[in-house]
């Protein structure tokens, strides 16, 4: 697929993956729709992607109310005409056993951001989708394929995600719209600095050892490539690739791992 001159809308785009994401598509000069609520760090995104050629748009928004998801991507169509590809980005994470969780609104607001905001944002993409024959890019994790301690909601949260897609693309599969689900490990970004931890606050600073883990760069540099090859799933790591395979044949080594890699935090 080749991205010159489509309009590509991009969610949780002002740090992290999504960043990274817009930067890397830039360079082939098509229309970014760039999506958060901080406006600020959009603005300086958007001039630097107009800056390695492509026309950006910043629009800040609050992907949790259905409203201004449905505003969104009106504001994307209107701009650019069209829309080509979705990029469901956004999301937030927490690090907390469930027996110690002060507040299960955590599960609340985790399904609404993490999993609501692309169901509704999907609806309102979707008849401009199927004009267009484009694509469908939801960011789930490694903990959407299997369980991950300390990270229950989150995981249910990316469990929905990974399943409300892989049914959809079933439906659309006619329609000419591909879904190129990205699932991936441990990457270094703001979103664990702002994990919620077991008062319902956020941490203020990474658990991760970051020094071993995906740098958003590389995540993103897969992630496109993916993309541009229309792509069922991507896995980033070695280890969330032969856990699919483990959890088939020996669940209770896959637990293990997991349960390694979090008290590593790598």
């Amino acid at each position: 697929m080749d991205f010159h001159g489509r309009t590509i809308l991009i969610t949780g785009a002002s740090e992290g993956i999504g960043r990274a994401l817009a930067l890397s598509l830039a360079a082939e000069q098509p229309n970014l729709v760039l999506a958060a609520r901080a406006a600020p760090r959009l603005a300086t995104l958007a001039a630097e992607c107009r800056a390695r050629g492509a026309h950006a748009l910043p629009v800040a928004a609050d992907v949790t109310d259905r409203a201004a998801c449905e505003a969104l991507v009106a504001t994307a169509v209107a701009q650019f005409g069209r829309l080509d590809v979705l990029v469901a980005n956004a999301g937030r994470t927490m690090w907390s056993r469930f027996d110690e969780l002060q507040d299960l609104g955590i599960f609340e607001l985790l399904m609404r951001l993490n999993f609501l905001a692309n169901v509704w944002l999907t609806a309102a993409a979707l008849p401009h989708l199927k004009r267009a024959r484009g694509l469908i890019v939801p960011v789930a994790s490694v903990a959407g394929l299997t369980g991950v301690p300390e990270r229950t909601a989150y995981a249910a949260s990316k469990h929905a995600l990974v399943g409300f897609y892989d049914s959809l693309r079933i439906e659309i599969a006619d329609d000419g719209v591909d879904v190129t689900l990205v699932a991936p490990d441990f990457v270094r970004s703001e979103i664990h600095k702002r994990a919620i931890g077991p008062d319902g606050r956020a941490l203020g600073a990474s658990p991760l050892d970051a020094r071993h883990i995906m740098t958003a760069e590389e995540c993103a540099r897969r992630i496109h490539r993916a993309m541009a090859r229309r792509q069922r799933l991507l896995v980033t790591s070695l280890r969330g690739r032969a856990g699919r395979v483990l959890k088939v044949i020996a669940p209770r080594a896959v637990d293990r791992i997991v349960r390694r890699a979090m008290r590593r935090r790598r």
